[in-house]
């Protein structure tokens, strides 16, 4: 699998390698973009070089994301996509319910990643895990993981078996210091939502004087602090060929000591994705 924009195929940032399968590091996200917008913004970030697509049954795009993939033209075999399952549909007949829907609508035979969107509390993990498990012995999705997770469940996930992915917000102003170091441990992919903050990082002056030195924006900067990051992907969003484009070219520069140092004293709570059915963050 290759990434396809000028660079950033020889960059060892392009992909990270987790348990054997090549994952594009930076893939490219669709929430809230819908119909026309949705479709166009998808084609638009395959012909800009993104190779990884993120969506969910939740968000209501699959077909203008499957339309989008289709009109591009690429192989099939060269796009890593991942779907998600919301939270209320967790029992193993509406798993496999709702991942039929997916692939229905995305028009592929197969998902390279299928996760549980959020944490239900009411419904056994490991029943939800194995349908995940069956679901892939029938190739039906290649990899399944889980999304929003705080750290004792995502251990407690990563311990049921077969978890590959924890996709979770994560950008230059909100710590995730724990779930990276389990990710790392078990050799796990944290993908990270939100890598912009929703714009929060836009403005920072120190992002900005760091963004000056390289020539680049502060967004590419963010966006690349998180692919410096073993075992770390990102799924930036936009509905704009040229901010598309933007988020796209990070391959070409690198921070250096102090640019991390400066970032790391950036405030690391600002959290923007806390819905009233979210987990302790903290457990």
């Amino acid at each position: 699998m290759k990434q396809g924009a000028p660079g950033a195929s020889d960059s060892p940032l392009a992909t990270k390698m987790i348990r054997g399968t090549r994952v594009p590091a930076l893939g490219f996200g669709t929430y809230q973009l819908e119909g026309e917008v949705c479709r166009s913004a998808v084609r638009s970030a395959i012909d800009v070089g993104f190779r990884h697509v993120d969506t969910a049954r939740m968000y209501g795009n699959e077909k203008e994301v499957g339309e989008g993939i289709a009109e591009s033209g690429l192989d099939r075999g060269e796009l890593f996509l991942t779907s998600k399952v919301w939270w209320d549909a967790l029992r193993p007949e509406e798993i496999e319910s709702e991942i039929d829907a997916s692939l229905h609508d995305l028009a592929t035979d197969h998902l390279d990643l299928a996760l549980i969107h959020w944490p239900n509390p009411d419904q056994p993990l490991e029943e939800s895990l194995d349908a995940f498990r069956r679901l892939k012995s029938e190739g039906r999705v290649r990899e399944f993981g889980v999304s929003n997770f705080p750290p004792s469940l995502f251990e407690r996930a990563v311990q049921l078996g077969g978890v590959f992915c924890n996709q979770v917000e994560y950008h230059p102003l909100l710590a995730q210091d724990e779930l990276l170091a389990l990710a790392r441990e078990h050799d796990v992919l944290l993908t990270g939502y939100a890598p912009l903050a929703q714009g929060e990082t836009i403005g920072y002056r120190e992002l900005e004087e760091i963004a000056a030195k390289h020539g680049k924006s502060s967004e590419q900067v963010a966006l690349r602090w998180l692919l410096e990051q073993d075992h770390v992907a990102a799924i930036p969003r936009s509905s704009k060929p040229e901010h598309i484009e933007s988020n796209f070219d990070v391959f070409d520069f690198e921070l250096d000591d102090d640019d991390r140092a400066v970032i790391d004293r950036l405030p690391k709570d600002r959290r923007q994705v806390d819905p009233s059915f979210a987990p302790d963050w903290e457990e």
